[in-house]
């Protein structure tokens, strides 16, 4: 079943996303910057000022996400652009970006979009709060950009992409950014036999998972009792996981082939080791990105 903040509330871990995005925009650690600018204006403007402080973010960055997490989130954001801003290049037909939160991707990349239609689902709350936002904003939504509200544990996914015209075959780009692990198995198979069904040729999809020993609290990773007991309190819990080394099992089940797994070490060297060599961030374990294809 879905849980009751998502149901009844806007999510606090999209929210937490958003600001960790725009909170990153503003750093000058080319490491730690990102250019999630439009992140930045959905934020209240008291917030803006205070974010603004950068006494202010070096505290975030110390004291309020668990170690770790918000390199983490940079990490992440970062590798998924680049995924994003590829499959726009080679003219993907579709992007499908589950639980989309505020995602920004669609507007920041709106000019290197020829022919593709991107879009977006999440449950109805989060979605209404980001439009709201957008009109309020002054930010115009992109005509090739479809916001479909779904609560993945209640509704039939399959009804909900014919009703807006994603299409079955085509060249698509499948995103699962910060979502795999709040749903339930059942729904994550679910999702995943959709994309199975729906996928063409050439169709990637990219993920983070967190490991199921996590969800077993064998505390194998810095700060994972604090992250899970974070997650909790939001309302927002952890249901689903896989397990380390079995990565290629889980995607075989649905005619994927792994191109590329991304752990904490990998995406520390990746994007935070800087000029010199020298490892300046600290990205943490409990979670993993894959990036696959359709067999």
């Amino acid at each position: 079943m879905a849980n009751k903040q998502i149901e009844s509330g806007i999510s606090q871990t999209a929210e937490w996303t958003c600001l960790s995005r725009a909170i990153s925009s503003l750093e000058k650690d080319p490491c730690y910057k990102s250019d999630d600018t439009i992140a930045l204006k959905l934020l209240p403007t008291r917030i803006k000022m205070i974010i603004g402080i950068p006494f202010v973010r070096k505290l975030f960055r110390k004291l309020v996400p668990a170690k770790g997490m918000y390199e983490y989130v940079i990490a992440r954001t970062k590798y998924i652009d680049s995924i994003f801003k590829e499959a726009l290049s080679l003219g993907f037909d579709q992007i499908l970006i589950f639980g989309a939160g505020f995602d920004t991707r669609a507007l920041r990349f709106e000019e290197l979009n020829r022919r593709t239609n991107i879009f977006e689902l999440d449950a109805a709350n989060t979605q209404e709060a980001k439009v709201a936002q957008f009109h309020k904003r002054g930010l115009s939504i992109p005509p090739k950009l479809e916001f479909i509200a779904i609560d993945f544990d209640k509704e039939l996914l399959p009804i909900k992409l014919e009703q807006a015209g994603f299409t079955r075959n085509k060249r698509s780009l499948f995103v699962l950014e910060g979502l795999l692990m709040y749903l339930q198995p059942s729904s994550v198979d679910d999702t995943f036999r959709v994309i199975q069904e729906y996928a063409g040729g050439g169709s990637q999809v990219v993920f983070d998972h967190v490991f199921s020993s996590v969800l077993r609290h064998e505390e194998l990773y810095d700060d994972e009792r604090k992250i899970v007991e974070q997650v909790s309190k939001a309302g927002e819990n952890w249901h689903f996981g896989i397990e380390n080394g079995k990565i290629e099992q889980f995607l075989t089940a649905y005619d994927l082939r792994l191109c590329e797994l991304k752990n904490a070490q990998l995406l520390e060297k990746m994007y935070f080791t800087d000029s010199t060599g020298k490892t300046v961030g600290f990205v943490n374990g409990t979670h993993c990105l894959v990036r696959a294809e359709r067999i």
